[in-house]
Order: structure tokens, then C-alpha cells, then sequence
């Protein structure tokens, strides 16, 4: 406070928590696993607590879950909600500084004024304790309006009296004035101290409950003004109004110290702040919302072609290709749109080209397989007569027809592939299912199958036939694919067994045929299926089949909604599996025989790691002995259920039957094979990739 206003400022003034209690009679004493919990709730009496947290959180959750999709979903709605947070904690932080700014220029301004009017009445009251009793002095008059003699004739009460009431006159409704008795001369003043004399105080202000004890102390002690901020109380106003009390030890009429003081109540200030924080708030909310309406004005004129390149861009996925982005103005969006334009042109320019030159090739192919028919009839003809008279010619004549009674059966072959392999292309393809028992078609493949294998040295084992498989299916197509993987693996089996196995659980049914020959290098599990593809491109295909045998068996597969699959490892044989659903038309979610057999190297080590070392150290010390036929169970073994979460589609999961019966151990659960091992899963979709590279 400046030092020319001469007034000093004086300074203002477990609960225990106990779990439940479980008590265990020692005669019934719980099971194992009751008991264990039991202890562990009496360890920790809040772990109880928990589920009912959880699902408190849930339930509280529930209802915020669409507004925080929307908000992860619209950027528009992120940018105005962030816009509108960001303005309203900047408007805040303004409306605090400034209504800070506001309040303390007011309190400067009502102490200024305060002082100024304080200091005035102190000399007037000094003023008129000099010239008590003076002729024209109304201090110096008695209670009845005489003058009085002298001036230790005056009456101190009647002289306090008038002298609140003249101090008073100049300010009604700004300030009060309050004059109290001092003892500072005999002792230090007590709030609950007798007085000889009681106060005065204008208007309807409790003087003794408005001015704090610590500022009388404070006022008796030391001499000069004093000022405190306090509340100034009223009669019938219990609470009290805000105010500032500036008071100072002054000298009456007979030379007596009494206090006087000036009260200045905040009511006008405070009704000004309020006026400013209402402006304040009312302006806030109106500049907040109209950002935020600017916000959302400027963020859809950028969102909305992106929302449109997007639904076009989807329309395009679709197959609608001549849609198009509407582009106005020359700004960045309108070569956006322009690009997006461009781009969408070119891309069906191309797919036109593209699948014009595929109708060409697959007409082309059509139209050849049927031409060459009739001209193939006529040598085909030609060539059984050769071949019927072989034994009139010479030996090396005789070889010649009977090679070109095989090249022609292959020819045939090749037609007929070529034929249905272009009926999958054009989409003409049709479904013939009804149900049927699939052993009755492994037994007629097998059958067929049999002088193959007495060739080969070898013989088809066929498991889990024991209980009927029945699924909706083509039986003239399924028959196509078995016999397809069956003479493969007759073929490609080194002389060993070749095992077929069937099973059906969880509405799927699976047919897997095993061989245990050459095996699969790592990626050829995906590439067996490619059309015309050989395991080693440098070799003539003078041997085997047409090279689209697989690639019509995985159309099959996927005409009947099922999946063709391939596992391999090198010298360790290989393993074709086939899945179907039970009901033709349904999805499937598994297989109920795991991709790679259990009885492969992998599953074998992970059995019996030991075992799996001491072959390793065997097969490194005699690199030339041949391994032998791993052992085969007499009965396959059923994997468990899958875990209901695993993603459908990728072939990866096994579904096992629901049964409490004992069957033997089960073999692990398929897991992802690393990048280094051939089991790999022929999807549909992969196999479209790569015909459509071709």
C-alpha cells in the first residue's frame, strides 16, 4: 500500500476395512480346488470384489460404445470435437485471466477510493475533537441540545453519537461508520472484554460482529490506519456481505482513545463481476459453438470427396466400373478427383483388356479341344488298327504303335482336362450333390487304383471307415479328385504304403491321403496346385499326367465350398487333404483331421525329443541308408475341439468329435508352419492369384 496514505495492511486469518469372513467345518471339509479358493479369498478379501468391478465397468461402458465407434469411424466428428475442446479450454483459460484482471482492478479502485474517503473522516473526526465546544461546533452540544460549558463538560457518549451520524450523512449506501471504545490506555482490548461505553454504528450494521478481533488488536496497539478484508454483517443477514474495514485509534472531546471505523461492503464490485463473468460466459459459449459450426462447415468440404472417392472406390471393388468422381473448382480435391478419374480410366481399361484376352484364351482353348475331337476320333481310329496288327510288323515298328497308342490315350487325357478346365474358367461348371457315402467312393477309387499299386510294389491302406460318411456332394467329382490324389500318391510313394483316411466332426468331413515317398521341397505345397507345374521344370513330361489333374481337383474342392490342401516335407512323404461340408451350401470352420500328420518329423520330435536326436545322429553317420516306413497307428487319433475364436476360412483348424469315449492320444493342435517347412494350405483364394497371373 503506497506509504502516503499512511495505513498499514494486517494479515487475515482411518477406517479398517475387513473382508468377508468363510468358516469351513472341519467335518465336511470342501474338495480341493473350493478349498484353494476359499484360502485365496481369505488372502486377499478384495479379489471377490473384482468380477463385480469388472462388470460394473462393463455395464458403465455399454452405453459410451456407439459414440466411440462414431468418433473412430467420422473423421469430421474427431476434428470438431477436438476443435470444440480446444476452444472451450482456450476460452476458459481467457475467461479466468480476464475475470482475474476484472477482480483485482475493481479491489484496487474500491481500496483506492476506500483510503482516500477513510483518511478524509479520520481528520474530520480529529477536526472536530480540536473545536469541541466551539460555538456552531454540534458535537459540542449535550443529549438535550444545550450548549455545553467547556469541554470536560462534554458528554463523550452523545459526542460519539453525532459524530457517527455526520461521518455517516455523506455516504449512505457506501460505506458504514462504527465507533468503538479503546482501552488501549489500561490494557489490550478482548473480544469478550467489558466496555464502558457501547458502540455506535450507522445504519443497521452489527459493529462488533463486522470488524474482526485481530484488526482492533491491531488498531489499540499501534497507532496510524489499518485495513482488513472481512464480512460485514447486517441485522437479519447471518452470512455476511464481502467488504473491506479501514479503522484507527482517535482522541474524542475529553481526550479519551476510542476506534473508529469505516466499513465499504463489495456490493457494487460484486455486482460488476457478475455482469462481466455472465458477458464472459455467454460470449464464450457463442465463440466456442461458432467454431465449432466453422469447424464442421470447413472439415465436410474436405470429407466429402474423400467419402466419395471411398463409396467409389468401392463401387469400383464391386465390379462397376465406370463410375466416376465429380470434380469442380481447380483446388488440391479437384485434382484429387481428377487423379482418382484417371486412375479409376485406366485400371478399367486394363481389366477389359484383360479379360477380353481371357475370353479370347479360353474360347480359344474351348474351341480347339472341340475341333481337335473329331480329327483325334479318326486317328484315334486309325491308330487301334495299327496297334491291333503290331504282331505283322517289325520290332521297331511295332514299338512305334504302341507308343502312339499310348501318346493319343494321353492326348485324350489332355483334351478332356482342357475341356472341363475351361467350363471352371467360363463358369459353367455345375453341381450335381446329393448324399452320399464317401467310403463307397474311396473304396471304388482304391479299387481302381489296386493293379497301380501291385506295379509300384506297394498297397492302400484305408482307415476310419469304419462308421458311415455321408455328405451332400457330386459323387462323379469327388471321385475325380481322390482318384487324382490317390495315383499320385501311388506314383510319387517309392513302394511304400499309401494310407487314406476319413473322418467328419463339427459338420465338416475330411479325406486325407498319405504317401510316404519324395515328399514336397519348402513352397511346393502351393505351387503342386498350379496348372501344368512339374517339380522340376527341366524334365520332359513324358511320365505322369496332364499336369491339370490337381488344378481341376482344387476347382472341384472349391465348387462344393471346400478346401484342396498340400503338406510336405522333403524325404518324409506328403499329405493331400481333403474338406468338405456335410450339407452342401454351408461354410466351413475346420477340419476334423489336422493338416500335417502326426507321424511327421515334427511330431515326432516334439513327442520324443530324445528318439528325434539319436536318428538325427544315426542318419548323419550313415548318410546312405535309407530311412524306414515310419510306424502308422492302427487308429488314427482324434485331435481335440478347436478353439471356437479361430479364424474360418484358413484351413488351419481341426475340429474334433464330441465324444467321452477313450481313443488314443491325440496329436498337438496345428499351429502356423514356419517359413521353412512345405505344409501349406492351397486356398482358393491363392490358387485364383495365380491363374490369374498365368
Amino acid at each position: 500500500m503506497p506509504a502516503g496514505n499512511g495505513i498499514e495492511a494486517t494479515g487475515s486469518g482411518q477406517g479398517a476395512e475387513a473382508g468377508p469372513s468363510h468358516a469351513v467345518n472341519q467335518d465336511q471339509q470342501p474338495p480341493g480346488h473350493e478349498r484353494e479358493r476359499l484360502e485365496s479369498r481369505h488372502a486377499d478379501p478384495l479379489r471377490g470384489l473384482l468380477p463385480v468391478l469388472r462388470s460394473a465397468l462393463r455395464w458403465a461402458r455399454r452405453p459410451l460404445l456407439p459414440a466411440a465407434r462414431l468418433y473412430r469411424r467420422n473423421i469430421q466428428v474427431r476434428v470438431v470435437a477436438t476443435t470444440l475442446l480446444m476452444s472451450l479450454a482456450v476460452v476458459l483459460v481467457l475467461g479466468i485471466v480476464v475475470i482475474g484482471q476484472v477482480r483485482n482492478g475493481l479491489l484496487e479502485a474500491k481500496t483506492a477510493t476506500a483510503q482516500g474517503q477513510a483518511l478524509g473522516g479520520f481528520n474530520v473526526a480529529q477536526s472536530l475533537a480540536a473545536n469541541s465546544g466551539a460555538p456552531g461546533d454540534p458535537t459540542g452540544t449535550t443529549s438535550n441540545g444545550t450548549p455545553a460549558a467547556g469541554r470536560g463538560q462534554v458528554d463523550p457518549g452523545t459526542w460519539l453519537t453525532n459524530l457517527v451520524q455526520q461521518l455517516a450523512s455523506g455516504g449512505q449506501g457506501v460505506y458504514y461508520v462504527v465507533a468503538l471504545s479503546s482501552d488501549a490506555d489500561q490494557q489490550p482490548y478482548l473480544v469478550d472484554s467489558p466496555s464502558t461505553r457501547g458502540p455506535r454504528a450507522s445504519g443497521d450494521v452489527l459493529p462488533e460482529d463486522s470488524v474482526p478481533a485481530d484488526l482492533r488488536n491491531a488498531v489499540a496497539q499501534e497507532s496510524g490506519a489499518h485495513q482488513k478484508e472481512t464480512l460485514i454483517k447486517r441485522e437479519g443477514d447471518a452470512d455476511g456481505q464481502p467488504g473491506l474495514v479501514i479503522g484507527k485509534r482517535l482522541n474524542d472531546a475529553n481526550g479519551k482513545a476510542y476506534e473508529l471505523y469505516y466499513l465499504f461492503p463489495f456490493t457494487q464490485e460484486e455486482k460488476t463481476l457478475s455482469l462481466v463473468e455472465t458477458t464472459l460466459a455467454t460470449a464464450g459459449v457463442f465463440v466456442v459453438g461458432l467454431l465449432g459450426a466453422i469447424a464442421w462447415l470447413v472439415v465436410r468440404q474436405v470429407v466429402t470427396p474423400v467419402r466419395m472417392a471411398a463409396g467409389i472406390s468401392e463401387r469400383l471393388a464391386a465390379g462397376f466400373l465406370q463410375e466416376r468422381m465429380k470434380v469442380s473448382g481447380e483446388d488440391d480435391i479437384a485434382r484429387l478427383g481428377e487423379s482418382f478419374n484417371k486412375m479409376a480410366h485406366t485400371l478399367q481399361t486394363k481389366i477389359q483388356q484383360l479379360e477380353e484376352l481371357s475370353r479370347m484364351q479360353r474360347r480359344f482353348v474351348s474351341d480347339v479341344s472341340h475341333e481337335l475331337r473329331t480329327p483325334l476320333t479318326t486317328v484315334r481310329m486309325a491308330a487301334d488298327v495299327i496297334h491291333d496288327g503290331r504282331e505283322d510288323f517289325d520290332p521297331v515298328t511295332a514299338r512305334s504303335a504302341e507308343l502312339l497308342q499310348s501318346q493319343l490315350e494321353r492326348f485324350e487325357s489332355l483334351l478332356s482336362d482342357l475341356l472341363e478346365i475351361s467350363r471352371f474358367d467360363a463358369g459353367a461348371a455345375a453341381l450335381d450333390a446329393e448324399p452320399i457315402d464317401l467310403r463307397e467312393v474311396v473304396r471304388r477309387v482304391v479299387d481302381a487304383a489296386e493293379p497301380l499299386a501291385e506295379r509300384k510294389g506297394s498297397r492302400v491302406v484305408v482307415r476310419g471307415a469304419e462308421q458311415p460318411i455321408v455328405a451332400e456332394a457330386d459323387a462323379r467329382r469327388i471321385e475325380r479328385v481322390l482318384r487324382n490324389l490317390v495315383v499320385n500318391a501311388v506314383e510319387h510313394g517309392e513302394g511304400r504304403d499309401v494310407i487314406v483316411r476319413l473322418a467328419s466332426a463339427g459338420g465338416a468331413v475330411a479325406i486325407a491321403v498319405r504317401d510316404y515317398g519324395v515328399g514336397l521341397k519348402p513352397g511346393e505345397a502351393t505351387r503342386v496346385f498350379n496348372r501344368f507345374w512339374r517339380a522340376d521344370p527341366a524334365r520332359a513330361r513324358t511320365t505322369g499326367g496332364t499336369g491339370l489333374g490337381l488344378s481341376i481337383a482344387v476347382e472341384d474342392a472349391r465348387l462344393h465350398g471346400g478346401w484342396l490342401q498340400a503338406w510336405g516335407e522333403p524325404g518324409g512323404g506328403s499329405q493331400f487333404r481333403l474338406t468338405l461340408p456335410r450339407t452342401a451350401g454351408e461354410s466351413l470352420r475346420g477340419s476334423p483331421i489336422p493338416l500335417e500328420p502326426e507321424d511327421s518329423r515334427r511330431q515326432r520330435a516334439a513327442a520324443n525329443p530324445s528318439k528325434a536326436l539319436r536318428d538325427a545322429h544315426t542318419s548323419a553317420a550313415v548318410p546312405a541308408a535309407r530311412s524306414p516306413l515310419p510306424a502308422v497307428p492302427a487308429h488314427p487319433a482324434r485331435p481335440p475341439a478347436a478353439d471356437p475364436a479361430a479364424l474360418p476360412g484358413s484351413g488351419a483348424r481341426v475340429v474334433g468329435p464330441r465324444t467321452t469315449e477313450s481313443a488314443p492320444a491325440a496329436p498337438p493342435t496345428e499351429r502356423p508352419e514356419p517359413a521353412n517347412t512345405t505344409g501349406t494350405t492351397a486356398a482358393p483364394d491363392a490358387v485364383r492369384k495365380q491363374d490369374a497371373d498365368r
